[in-house]
């Protein structure tokens, strides 16, 4: 037995902790982000787009969670939900960080952004890192997965 079956064969009983241990860290960026736009004190962030955005925060965290759980048995199936979160994560920066990154308030008497510019640059890297550790989760669930699937087809063949 080769170095690279007995990897593949301890894969059998061990946990996949490198995925998941990503989409936990995701979920940590997540909370960086939502904790810097909810912390903000400006009047153009009372809206319907903050509740959605606290919704969608929400719904996030179960899914990323779920997720993280699904890949240490490794399912493949919840590599294609961690990259779609992690495409999602990518498109939310358009969303509510552009928008209030453009848009200036009267505070005070005085007109200032909405969201600062090093606000707005530490939410995008927050999002863009999530979106980072949630892609490679996925990827590397996939691959870990389809090897021991793989892996475990030869065991059976072996046996017949």
């Amino acid at each position: 037995m080769n170095e690279q079956s007995v990897k593949l064969d301890r894969m059998r009983f061990t946990k996949n902790t490198q995925s998941s241990r990503l989409a936990l860290l995701a979920i940590v960026f997540d909370v960086f982000y939502f904790v810097s736009i909810y912390k903000t004190n400006v009047d153009f962030y009372y809206n319907i787009l903050m509740g959605a955005s606290i919704l969608y925060n929400l719904v996030f965290m179960l899914a990323a969670f779920l997720s993280s759980e699904g890949v240490k048995n490794y399912k493949p199936g919840f590599s294609y939900v961690l990259g779609v979160l992690g495409v999602i994560q990518i498109v939310r920066i358009f969303i509510l960080p552009v928008k209030a990154h453009a848009t200036t308030v009267t505070v005070g008497g005085t007109e200032i952004l909405a969201m600062s510019n090093g606000q707005f640059v530490r939410v995008v890297i927050y999002l863009v890192a999530s979106a980072v550790c949630l892609c490679a989760a996925a990827v590397i669930n996939m691959q870990k997965s389809r090897a021991l699937s793989a892996h475990i087809a030869g065991l059976e063949a072996q046996k017949a």
